[in-house]
């Protein structure tokens, strides 16, 4: 798991709480539970928030990343370890950081915010990126959280220059003959030229090597990247794509995001700017980014739009679920929870609604646009390349479930958006994040709110 600050408020205690509130598949409130005491952790106030939480699904540990702390928690919350990560002389203007370079910037104490938390499996330790240098990654190992390595000396090492917990999604694709990748997908806050939206990195073995974090594939004409180009900023200044989740699924990676757009309301010759709902699709093994599609998402309930996109988790359908959506018991499900509308990414209405996609009926959307991209129809219908309406270009050639892109036709948007399932909706208090699993054949979801709720 790789938490928001609003999920980690609730997701540490749901093996130790017995919930006041549950709803049944109806919808209808079912009388409260006796209460029971639950186990809670508080770090170092003065510290500041919590970012990201992460378990290790082998031993039941729990790694915290705070503000200038990672912690290493026990299954029953108590702390085992902790490891500070800063405050450290830097200022955000320096790029590269004057760790690099010297910098002609007033250098001040500044907290290093936790952005990003993942376990490397494989080799044993933990990757906790943070706000410092703009964006220096250590490698920690799990034990003990002592530092395998922390490499800097290249541009590449700079992973994010935003300093906002959230604003960082990373996966780990995993291989049992070679190196890892880990892809990483980052807002850019303005700075195309730095930062790659997404993009994939060399996991080595060796956590001080000078290749940790080097694209996966780099030459003069193509990279393993995918970057905003500078002339978007021109038609929406503070244009940017934030991640919201990712997962690997099969042979794809995948990340959902909320980016804004400029559309033309009916009847209205002014442009105006809203948010919308995308999942980015890429092939794990595409290290030309050939393979990058995106495709809106959204929900609909009783005539209201739910559009913009608070959190997202993936899991199994389950023998009882699948059968009412026509799909196999380990086919995967992605929970999604939107909020009302799509004009206020920063305010979000407090309608809500919760919402499950079939990720083949995704892939079949996809795949279906692809085919008709490659008979020459259309035009690449990306929202931020709409600077350059770029048409389709037809070539003969099979487009199977799998397809992985050729240097032509990519990068790729999908218009049409595909609609979720809506199951529950809540109008007083925003849902912000969901958990799910399967449990004797059943699908069940856990969701947090806005005031601290938890709804199972």
């Amino acid at each position: 798991l790789n938490m928001s600050p609003a999920m980690w408020k609730w997701t540490c205690l749901v093996s130790h709480l017995l919930f006041s509130t549950t709803v049944s598949p109806l919808g209808r409130q079912q009388p409260p539970h006796p209460k029971r005491p639950f186990i809670t952790f508080t770090g170092d106030q003065a510290e500041g928030n919590f970012n990201h939480l992460v378990v290790d699904e082998r031993t039941g540990h729990i790694y915290l990343g705070a503000v200038n702390r990672i912690y290493k928690l026990s299954s029953d919350l108590k702390v085992l370890v902790t490891h500070q990560t800063g405050p450290d002389e830097d200022n955000p203007k320096c790029y590269p950081p004057r760790i690099v370079q010297t910098c002609n910037e007033p250098l001040t104490p500044t907290n290093n915010i936790n952005k990003m938390l993942l376990i490397d499996y494989k080799e044993n330790r933990l990757i906790a990126c943070g706000s410092l240098y703009q964006g220096i990654c250590k490698l920690l190992r799990l034990d003990d959280l002592f530092k395998l390595g922390e490499p800097f000396h290249k541009k590449e090492h700079y992973l994010s220059g935003v300093n906002e917990s959230g604003s960082v999604f990373g996966v780990i694709v995993s291989y049992s003959n070679m190196d890892d990748k880990l892809f990483i997908a980052t807002a850019v806050d303005g700075k195309p030229e730095y930062f790659p939206t997404i993009s994939s990195r060399k996991l080595t073995k060796n956590s001080e090597a000078d290749g940790m974090f080097a694209y996966v594939f780099h030459d003069e004409f193509v990279a393993s990247m995918i970057k905003i180009p500078s002339d978007t900023f021109t038609i929406i200044p503070d244009f940017d794509i934030y991640y919201i989740y990712g997962f690997s699924s099969g042979n794809f990676v995948y990340f959902l995001t909320l980016q804004p757009e400029m559309i033309s309301p009916p009847g209205s010759t002014t442009k105006e700017q809203v948010y919308t709902s995308k999942l980015v699709r890429l092939c794990k093994e595409d290290t030309a980014f050939n393979s990058y599609v995106e495709v809106p998402i959204g929900c609909e309930k009783n005539g209201v739009e739910y559009r913009l996109l608070q959190a997202a988790y993936l899991s199994k359908a389950g023998a009882i679920l699948a059968r009412s959506l026509g799909v196999g018991p380990e086919d995967d499900i992605l929970f999604t929870v939107f909020s009302k509308g799509q004009k206020r990414k920063m305010k979000s209405l407090d309608e809500s609604a919760l919402c499950i996609f079939v990720l083949k009926k995704i892939n079949d959307r996809i795949k279906d646009r692809l085919q008709s991209c490659y008979r020459g129809e259309g035009t690449l219908d990306l929202a931020w390349l709409k600077v350059k309406d770029i048409p389709c270009s037809s070539a003969l050639l099979t487009i199977d479930d799998n397809f992985c892109g050729l240097d032509m036709n990519a990068p790729l948007g999908v218009s049409s958006m595909v609609r979720g399932l809506p199951i529950f909706t809540e109008d007083g208090d925003r849902m912000t994040s969901v958990i799910a699993y399967v449990y004797k054949n059943h699908s069940l979801a856990f969701v947090g709110t806005k005031s601290g709720k938890l709804k199972k």
